[in-house]
């Protein structure tokens, strides 16, 4: 619940004779509280009915969790990467003929566009986005030439 409404919420505890802490883990009092006595101008009958099932819930935040990226840890530079590798990459840049992407060393691998998904698609764009993560697989690694061949489809 947004810190803009604690003060809606204190006065509903002190409406029903009860702390705040008693509010929350009450069933019974939270049942009694009539919203209608709370609707205003800025606060709707909507919004009570989400505080009150916020309060049902306290301490859960309803965000999405975050998903934590981490490369490789065994390839730090282009000499670690091997063909055949299935490794967890970045999307860095999307191209017409296909994406780039970090796998964690300093040049980004290339993944041709027949080797983004196991059907055609006229558009990159259609499959990857950038900075989402991917798993992709290695399929060729030219040391001389600075180049990673990658596969997403393989990888799946």
């Amino acid at each position: 619940m947004h810190p803009e409404r604690y003060a809606l919420v204190e006065q509903m505890a002190k409406d029903q004779n009860v702390r705040v802490d008693e509010l929350l883990k009450s069933k019974e009092v939270r049942k009694k509280i009539d919203l209608k006595k709370y609707i205003t101008a800025e606060v709707g009958l909507p919004t009570l009915q989400d505080i009150l099932k916020e309060l049902e819930k306290p301490g859960r935040d309803p965000r999405e969790e975050i998903q934590v990226f981490e490369f490789d840890p065994t390839i730090k530079t282009i000499h670690d990467v091997h063909t055949g590798m299935v490794v967890p990459g970045l999307v860095t840049n999307i191209t017409n003929f296909g994406c780039f992407v970090n796998i964690g060393v300093k040049q980004d691998g290339m993944i041709h566009i027949s080797e983004l998904a196991n059907k055609f698609i006229k558009d990159p764009n259609e499959v990857v986005k950038l900075q989402q993560a991917v798993k992709v697989k290695v399929l060729e690694v030219d040391i001389a030439r600075n180049r990673i061949q990658l596969s997403k489809k393989q990888a799946e």
